[in-house]
């Protein structure tokens, strides 16, 4: 399409330049002398006109067929109708009926529009970008693995899930799937927004469309075809930026109106200057005036290219929108509840605190204990670690390392027998313990690993799920905001309040079953409250498909979008901020852009009319043109201005 109207352009402008030239009127409106005169000059402008008329006013032509067929006459019927009365009636004073003829009015009218629809496209596709910028990260081709271990090139349609392919330093993964020989670092700035590289061994996940790093890996694949994420992703942006959200219902239904008014007004405008005794070519081209220059383009426009920005926008920064009228609606959200596990926490162990029972260092409590967990691979023993790094406390290496059936571990370090066990053990043992110092941590829900070393119970590491740093931000920055933030959770009132304390929730709600969440986010609704829910998608699935906007966090490439109306790809509640935050800035991009493709016609079509004619000020249908064509530039430019 922008190619058709940058063609018809500079083919209806080459053919424009003859119909100037020999235009008496516009040559005497710019000071040139009359033209040589030019055997047949009539109708050879006649010709020219003619050609303009069909070629260039085609797809205005074509538009009026379309919409009249699906009686929804707006922008197209308009100009189609302006350019055929000012054709036709140029005609025939061309071939003898009295009055005077517009011809140059006419080309440069069509040459503008074009100019304007050539404009309005390329915002359009700039404004779109994103799924072509999707499609482009997926190579043409895949080096498939065949017998004996060689390489084949093939194009990624024909590989199947199981095939295995090798993909080299700096190239794109062709589909999904996961490694299962070699190591490499990969960029998935395409699927998080974020560009940190993210080391890849046997086992991990990779996506279509990430880039490879500095290793060569052999990937299994997962998913192809349809079933990428890349592919899932771009159908999702497509459905949402081909869905209808009310704004742009409003908007269509106001360009209906805005047809009606300028065709009335252009019958009243025509009519008026008859009665008032003027000539019916000038009360012709105030008609035609009238009827360009309140043509709905920009109103046409004013949402959907907003909504082509937004999507993208999101798209480009791991929010995938589903459901664009929800979406729409997330500016109104005043409260947003949280589920806890792996939303606002990590959903993994971290270690939250220390306690000493025999005069031994909190430090060399941790040092023993880390050094023999660091042969486990129990998610206990993974938190533990975590904690020695984060204080910068060095391991030593353990022997005789063994696991003790569903109490713990036991070894060697450093010439000490160390146990790092459960409550099970040391009461099987008879060891007697302060449980007033461990109090506080069971009562937040913390499990608790002892420590013993040559037989004496010398501390014990408290864990629990570790609060997400960027939670707190989050929470303060939504209140910031005036949102209410709320978590639910299935976990005990104690850890519950903890959370919520060390947050600044405004509230919590413990202990409720999965099945449970639907019901207490309608109880919130029927307070009043507009909710937004946030969870994993999977088991919360009934509580995102009851709110308000359902937010589905952290899901990755296995996504839950069946129920959520948001998927934010990154396990960050940052998104959420993001999210709302795009959403209410879509809103004031439609309202700026509603209301200048509508109030600037309170000034132009008065003005179109000729009511400052006695002032001399009076406007001709190709400046009418002008004026729309700067109307619709000014919305595409300030939607892309959402960026």
């Amino acid at each position: 399409m922008v190619r058709d109207f940058r063609r018809r352009f500079w083919i209806s402008l080459l053919l424009t330049l003859p119909i100037l030239y020999l235009s008496e009127m516009l040559r005497s409106l710019v000071g040139l002398p009359a033209a040589p005169g030019v055997p047949g000059s009539n109708y050879i402008v006649v010709a020219l006109a003619t050609a303009i008329y069909l070629y260039g006013g085609w797809p205005f032509l074509k538009g009026l067929r379309d919409e009249l067929a699906g009686r929804q006459p707006g922008m197209m019927t308009l100009i189609a109708l302006a350019i055929t009365v000012a054709y036709a009636y140029s005609s025939a004073v061309a071939l003898g009926l009295p009055g005077k003829a517009f011809f140059w009015e006419l080309a440069t009218l069509i040459d503008i529009m074009l100019v304007g629809h050539w404009i309005e496209m390329k915002s359009v596709m700039g404004a779109s970008s994103a799924l072509e910028k999707l499609v482009r990260l997926l190579p043409d081709t895949a080096h498939r693995v065949v017998d004996g271990g060689a390489t084949e090139d093939v194009p990624i349609s024909e590989l199947q899930r199981g095939d295995r392919f090798v993909v080299k330093p700096g190239e794109r993964f062709p589909v999904d799937g996961h490694v299962v020989e070699g190591r490499t670092s990969v960029d998935e700035s395409m699927l998080t927004g974020e560009s940190k590289p993210n080391v890849k061994e046997p086992d991990d996940k990779v996506v279509g469309g990430s880039l490879n790093g500095d290793g060569s890996v052999t990937i299994e694949a997962d998913k192809v075809g349809e079933e990428t994420y890349l592919n899932t992703v771009v159908e999702m942006v497509r459905g949402a930026q081909e869905t209808k959200s009310r704004t742009q219902t409003m908007a269509d239904r106001a360009a209906l109106w805005l047809t009606v008014v300028a065709i009335s007004a252009g019958a009243i405008t025509l009519t008026t200057w008859l009665v008032l005794g003027e000539r019916f070519a000038f009360a012709m081209e105030r008609m035609v005036t009238v009827m360009v220059i309140t043509c709905p383009h920009a109103l046409g426009l004013a949402v959907p290219l907003v909504v082509a920005v937004s999507t993208s926008l999101a798209a480009g920064r791991g929010l995938l929108l589903r459901n664009r009228a929800q979406f729409e609606q997330a500016r109104n959200i005043d409260t947003v509840v949280f589920d806890k596990t792996g939303t606002l926490t990590e959903g993994t162990f971290g270690l939250s605190a220390i306690v000493t029972f025999g005069g031994m260092e909190e430090a060399e409590v941790l040092r023993l204990a880390a050094s023999l967990e660091s042969r486990s691979e129990h998610s206990l023993a993974a938190g533990i670690l975590a904690g020695a790094k984060e204080r910068d406390i060095r391991i030593a290496e353990p022997t005789d390392f063994e696991a003790i059936k569903g109490k713990g571990v036991r070894g060697t370090v450093e010439g000490q027998t160390v146990l790092v066990v459960g409550p099970g053990y040391l009461h099987e043992e008879g060891f007697e313990i302060d449980e007033e110092k461990l109090r506080e941590h069971r009562e937040q829900g913390r499990t608790i690993s002892f420590v013993l070393v040559d037989g004496n119970a010398v501390g014990a590491l408290a864990l629990g799920d570790t609060i997400r740093r960027e939670s707190r931000q989050t929470i303060s920055e939504l209140h910031a905001m005036g949102i209410r933030c709320i978590m639910m959770t299935g976990d005990s009132e104690d850890v519950a309040r903890a959370v919520a304390e060390a947050l600044d929730l405004d509230e919590y709600i413990a202990g409720v079953l999965p099945d449970e969440k639907a019901a207490r986010i309608r109880e919130l609704q029927q307070s009043g409250r507009r909710v937004a829910m946030t969870g994993d998608g999977i088991n919360d699935a009934p509580a995102l498909a009851t709110a308000d906007l359902g937010i589905a966090i952290g899901a990755g490439t296995d996504v839950a979008v069946e129920t959520a109306d948001v998927v934010l790809v990154e396990s960050d509640p940052r998104d959420v901020l993001g999210l709302l935050r795009l959403a209410r800035a879509t809103h004031r991009k439609m309202v700026q852009n509603l209301f200048w493709a509508t109030g600037y016609n309170v000034v132009a079509i008065p003005l179109a009319a000729g009511v400052l004619a006695g002032s001399g000020i009076i406007l001709s249908p190709a400046v009418g043109a002008v004026l729309m064509s700067i109307s619709t530039v000014v919305v595409a430019v300030n939607a892309r201005l959402l960026r």
